[in-house]
């Protein structure tokens, strides 16, 4: 574009590379890993001290006014929060179960956990408030057997937690305790902490449990993944090693990513509270009902570094553009862009960038990596500013990679300080996630962008897990398959199911943006229903246009969309098709449709399947 980048510190983007025999490549940084402290809240101690009244976490209260804990008084806040644990026996038999989402007593209570050596685990809210059957909440609390399960809202959580709480295990809350034999959360801060919690934090170390953290992973029910001090510690390091602008100035956050994931759990809230940062907790959401709210939290707070997923970023796109002071304060002290869970669609780097230059003249660094709950979670970054979105950069000072040749891809494994020791009560899953000489298994794949040029970094190469063969015996990519699709198709597409195992061609079931897609029909009731919508012959007409020119620019037979079914019912949460941060299950939604995929492949397709008709540029 020709305008410069923002001037952001950035460490050492070199990469050490060792071809073995088998051709598996071992990748690792040539900066050593510096040392980190014993125990995450030796940070939160470092920072009472230094900045005892700096902001540490800032949330709206009722009224919307702002309320702010200081690193002093969230010490303080922990340590009397720490000594009520202690005082009932909990342990990592008996640990916390939160199921309530980000607040100022959530984070201090995890914390509180966390100084004298009590798990915590912070559960989905969906689980709770959005499942029917309970039936995710009620096999992890099975799994973790909490002697303390908090909800900020005893009347909200109330059916959940009178449907899946063990009777032993004691139930508080931030407000209206209705039926549920609760504690008030302000009665665990009246505790006056002793000289035990000093002795319980000080035995806390490197193998201790921090927390646990729920994934599903790409099939089965949540495992708890161990998460101890060790990982947490080296992974901020590696982090602030990586991006030293982190350590520059005390970081300034508004977030709303959960605490149950590790991209806001572990990543942002870590970032905070290693550096002295400041953590604004983001009541709104990329989603319709909720967006507002996070635009009128931006127009108050000027972020250092900006987080989000890339619906995040499309859903504050019109409002970035329609209003001047919001961009103005967005950008004024943004240093970098950071986005993970899926690949930014290229419109919306390029919106992004746009919007930078026209008000600040620079561009602003857009960067990702890659990571897994199980790495706690940073282990690949490109630090560095990139022109594209996909590159997951070289290995973080003290990661080590090995790169394994399975079928046509390069599979990623991991080993490190900061990669679990496994699943907590799965020991056989615990042992099938490592290979023999101790790498992580992580499941996804990467390419080079220049395999002359390594130190130019990797490609994110999809989930091998998801690859399978056509009747032809061509390998399918689906994850970059599955990316370029929704490019080609944004804004009106979310996600893509792509079918085709041991057939001899490709189809798909696709998962729309309501939003946009119901702008392609504006005289649809307000209240119109998704089945009315994807329905409709302006949105039909639209998809065909669409699933034309894609398959145009089709090489072969595995690149190439054949016919598609708009889905009028959203993938289920309780049936594992979606998972609580909204990414699909491929092989969920095939098992519980397989009506519609045998539709999509029937002789005389039904009236809900859109064709391509446009032949494949040529053949490779």
């Amino acid at each position: 574009m020709g305008h410069p980048h923002r001037q952001v510190r950035f460490g050492r983007a070199e990469t050490e590379l060792t071809h073995l025999k088998d051709g598996s490549i071992l990748m690792r940084s040539p900066e050593p890993l510096e040392p980190y402290p014993h125990r995450l809240t030796e940070r939160l101690v470092h920072w009472a001290a230094v900045a005892p009244d700096r902001v540490f976490l800032g949330q709206r209260d009722a009224a919307g006014n702002w309320r702010h804990v200081g690193y002093a008084q969230a010490l303080d806040a922990v340590r009397r929060l720490g000594q009520a644990l202690l005082d009932r026996g909990l342990s990592a038999e008996r640990p916390v179960a939160i199921l309530s989402d980000n607040d100022i007593e959530h984070c201090l209570l995890a914390l509180a956990a966390q100084h004298v050596g009590v798990p915590s685990a912070a559960i989905s809210s969906a689980y709770s408030l959005v499942s029917t059957d309970f039936g995710k909440l009620r096999h992890v609390l099975d799994v973790l057997r909490p002697g303390l399960i908090f909800a900020a809202d005893g009347m909200r959580y109330g059916k959940a937690l009178a449907a899946v709480a063990a009777s032993d295990a004691e139930i508080v809350v931030t407000q209206n305790p209705g039926d549920n034999r609760a504690t008030i959360f302000a009665d665990l801060l009246a505790t006056e902490p002793g000289e035990a919690v000093e002795q319980a934090h000080a035995a806390v170390g490197p193998d201790t449990i921090a927390k646990f953290l729920f994934t599903s992973g790409s099939t089965g029910l949540p495992k708890g993944v161990i998460n101890t001090q060790r990982m947490l510690c080296s992974n901020q390091q590696m982090i602030v090693q990586s991006l030293p602008v982190f350590a520059d100035e005390p970081p300034v956050f508004i977030d709303w990513l959960p605490w149950n994931h590790t991209f806001g759990g572990n990543h942002n809230v870590g970032i905070t509270l290693y550096n002295g940062g400041s953590l604004y907790i983001d009541d709104g959401k990329p989603v319709p009902a909720l967006i507002e709210r996070s635009v009128r939290n931006l127009r108050e707070i000027a972020p250092t570094v900006y987080f989000n997923v890339p619906k995040g970023f499309e859903m504050l796109l019109p409002y970035l553009r329609a209003e001047t002071a919001l961009r103005e304060t967005f950008f004024s002290r943004l240093k970098m862009i950071f986005y993970a869970g899926a690949a930014l669609p290229q419109h919306v780097w390029d919106a992004l960038e746009e919007l930078a230059i026209a008000t600040i003249g620079e561009r602003i660094p857009i960067i990702s990596g890659l990571g897994a709950t199980e790495t706690a979670p940073y282990s690949l970054c490109a630090n560095w500013p990139v022109d594209r979105s996909g590159v997951i950069g070289l290995p973080a000072p003290g990661q080590e990679v090995k790169l394994v040749p399975n079928g046509q891809k390069l599979e990623i494994r991991l080993r490190g300080p900061n990669v679990t020791p496994g699943y907590w009560r799965m020991p056989e899953l615990s042992a099938k996630a490592f290979d023999e000489d101790g790498y992580y298994m992580l499941g996804d794949a990467a390419k080079f962008i220049d395999p002359q040029r390594p130190e130019k970094g990797l490609l994110f190469d999809g989930r091998i897990s998801e690859d399978f063969k056509l009747t032809s015996g061509t390998w399918v990519s689906v994850g970059p398959l599955r990316g370029r699709f929704i490019a080609h198709f944004a804004p009106y597409v979310r996600d893509l199911v792509i079918a085709g195992h041991d057939r001899d061609d490709l189809a798909g079931l696709v998962v729309i943006d309501q939003d946009n897609c119901r702008a392609l029909c504006p005289d649809l009731p307000g209240d119109a229903s998704l089945a009315a919508i994807v329905a409709d012959p302006r949105v039909r007409a639209r998809f065909h246009d669409l699933l034309e020119s894609f398959a145009a620019q089709a090489t072969g037979s595995s690149s190439r969309i054949a016919r598609v079914i708009l889905l009028d019912a959203p993938p289920s949460l309780d049936l594992g098709e979606v998972t609580d941060k909204g990414s699909i299950n491929q092989r969920a939604v095939l098992s519980h449709r397989a009506a519609l995929v045998e539709e999509l492949y029937a002789p005389h397709p039904s009236d809900r399947v859109i064709a391509a008709e446009e032949r494949i540029a040529h053949v490779a």
